[in-house]
């Protein structure tokens, strides 16, 4: 894990562009604290701060060379040893144990598709100099971030925001259209865009070519259509798990240690029990924070279940007190590079505080299982509805009421997710999508069109949903705090459940594999029979990453984000967001997630 920089500036002196690079790489200087190389040709320069995760030697600074191409790279490629094996028998040589020299010889073999032959998470530039090009890529989930600017001839690229200021390029000019969905929908991105106008995100899946002042963004890979496997469903499990611990053997290829958050969840003991029963002869740490006050959750019952059946896991616990979160919050908001749309990623930056305190270099985490496994509790909307409006009623209430069981609802909730699954099966997934935008918190800016668009699939409404929600509805937003918090810290943080093998064979599978007589995540929860815990399987409910930031925080150690005018605010109605703040104020907590997206924009724009 590291950070990235460079440009193709033929504007800039080759007096004064060492010295831009060198600020680029300054702001981003935590993300690679034990090496940092640049590299200049002509018009072109590659920066590089290191974090030494494989071949700690000096062979594996950047940016590297091989044959007649360079490289920065941030990521790691975990099938690397394979790869290079291949390509030895192809009569490569390497000089490094490093996956960086992996992926030139890759590039070098096979060009653009090199991409296609990778399991890992990345953003690399490539400079090609026989062809004179900028060759660029990013993971199949955008796990690790790239952003660039680009006008003519003129093109910067960064791992943050804060790599990209101070190019002359940069303006401060902030994407209203972001803005809003970052208020209305919690979104922190969207397809290219970013809170800046000027500032563009490559998308996940992409590669990005630009030569001779022509950039081309190109998409290299996407889940599959129509795909199913077939097999019972003790195949399906056994194929799922076999997936999943080679998953968890690639990711633990490390040369320092490596640790995982654990929650308690299912997403978080799936990979801790599995890294136990893969590495029963390791000493691995485990980091939880939690909160125990009224009416707070506290999951380390279900974290000491995992605990107590892999005795090797030794475990950390941390609960932030108010004084850490008002010392804690500017380096975070800092850090996580935008308005946060929810107090959870202040909770995952005191889990990696916590690994950090413990020296711990690479962390696990579950990010991405509840976006392609079905684990969320509004899948069931799209399942319910899905069976309606393919004309299957009977097979939809069969769910509803297996659902309304699992979770013991009331009466009136039943009805409540009977008559949101009626919303989804009678308008396609962007309408209703639309709706909440406009319809589930009150509405602070103005008229606008749906600044945003959902990719129609043909499958079945839960599948579309989910793909939605791992490429634009909810996983980008995931990521970018994963790896902004992880990074505050100098840590690279590794999401198992994100091998793209595991996503395809997932969606291979049908509706009811997934989510199964009311039980969510039902193909994880056979696959780790055994290896979990009963009692982290058999969990029916679905806490999240819960914390008491929107109401407890906002009231206590973070109640001085209330105390301004809102005036910067101009592109929102003053009137309506002042009252907003006001009941908030006077204890009305109907919308205190809206109030808390309100009070950490107005706060992120008054530091821009």
């Amino acid at each position: 894990m590291c950070g990235i920089a460079g440009f193709i500036d033929p504007k800039i002196s080759s007096e004064d562009a060492p010295a831009l690079l060198e600020k680029m790489l300054q702001a981003i200087s935590h993300r690679g604290p034990d090496a940092r190389g640049t590299y200049f040709h002509e018009a072109m320069a590659l920066g590089h701060n290191r974090l030494s995760i494989i071949d700690l030697s000096e062979d594996g600074n950047q940016p590297m060379h091989y044959f007649d191409a360079s490289i920065v790279f941030n990521g790691e490629i975990y099938n690397y040893k394979e790869i290079r094996d291949n390509l030895a028998a192809k009569g490569y040589r390497f000089c490094t144990h490093s996956d960086t020299e992996v992926i030139l010889a890759a590039f070098r073999e096979y060009g653009e598709h090199c991409v296609d032959h990778f399991v890992g998470m990345w953003s690399f530039a490539i400079w090609d100099l026989r062809e004179k090009y900028l060759f660029c890529s990013r993971d199949r989930f955008g796990i690790k971030p790239f952003f660039y600017l680009h006008e003519g001839e003129r093109f910067y690229f960064g791992s943050e925001y804060k790599a990209l200021k101070p190019s002359r390029l940069f303006s401060n000019e902030v994407n209203w259209a972001q803005v809003s969905r970052g208020l209305q929908l919690g979104w922190n991105t969207y397809a290219d865009e970013t809170y800046f106008n000027s500032i563009h995100a490559l998308p996940a899946a992409c590669n990005l070519i630009f030569r001779n002042g022509k950039l081309e963004v190109k998409k290299y890979w996407d889940i599959p259509e129509g795909n199913s496997f077939k097999g019972s469903i003790e195949e399906k499990a056994e194929r799922f798990r076999e997936l999943f611990l080679d998953s968890i053997r690639l990711h633990m290829r490390s040369d320092v240690e490596v640790g995982a958050c654990l929650s308690g969840g299912l997403d978080s003991s799936a990979i801790a029990s599995a890294v136990a029963m893969e590495f029963p002869d390791s000493s691995f740490q485990t980091f939880t924070v939690y909160y125990d006050g009224e009416n707070e959750v506290d999951e380390r019952p279900f974290a000491n279940e995992v605990i107590k059946k892999y005795p090797v896991l030794k475990p950390h616990f941390m609960k932030p007190s108010n004084v850490q979160i008002t010392d804690s919050f500017e380096r975070a908001i800092y850090h996580a590079d935008v308005p946060i749309a929810g107090s959870s990623p202040l909770s995952q930056y005191f889990v990696m505080e916590l690994a950090a305190q413990n020296k711990i270099k690479v962390v696990l985490d579950g990010q991405g299982s509840d976006e392609f496994l079905g684990g969320y509790m509004h899948s069931f909307y799209r399942l319910i509805g899905g069976h309606f409006s393919s004309m299957h009623p009977l097979k939809g209430f069969s769910v509803l009421n297996a659902h309304a069981r699992m979770q013991g609802m009331s009466a009136t909730k039943k009805r409540d997710v009977l008559m949101k699954s009626m919303v989804t099966a009678m308008m396609p997934e962007q309408k209703a999508y639309g709706l909440e935008y406009k319809s589930y918190f009150p509405f602070l800016g103005p008229d606008q069109d749906i600044p945003f668009h959902l990719k129609k699939r043909n499958e079945s409404p839960l599948k579309q949903f989910l793909y939605h929600l791992l490429f634009t509805t909810s996983l980008p937003t995931l990521l970018q705090f994963e790896d902004r918090n992880s990074m505050a810290f100098s840590i690279e943080s590794r999401v198992p459940f994100l091998d793209h093998r595991l996503v395809e064979f997932a969606f291979s599978l049908n509706d009811d594999d997934l989510i199964h007589k009311g039980e969510t995540k039902s193909i994880l929860r056979k696959a780790m029979k055994g290896i979990m815990p009963d009692a982290i399987v058999n969990r029916k409910d679905k806490k999240g990453f819960v914390t008491p930031g929107e109401v407890k925080w906002l009231r206590g150690p973070l109640k001085f984000l209330l105390e301004d005018d809102f005036r910067k605010l101009d592109h929102l109605h003053h009137q309506k967001t002042t009252k907003l703040i006001a009941d908030f104020k006077a204890g009305e907590n109907v919308h205190a997630n809206l109030v808390w997206r309100v009070a950490l924009l107005n706060y992120w724009i008054g530091k821009q």
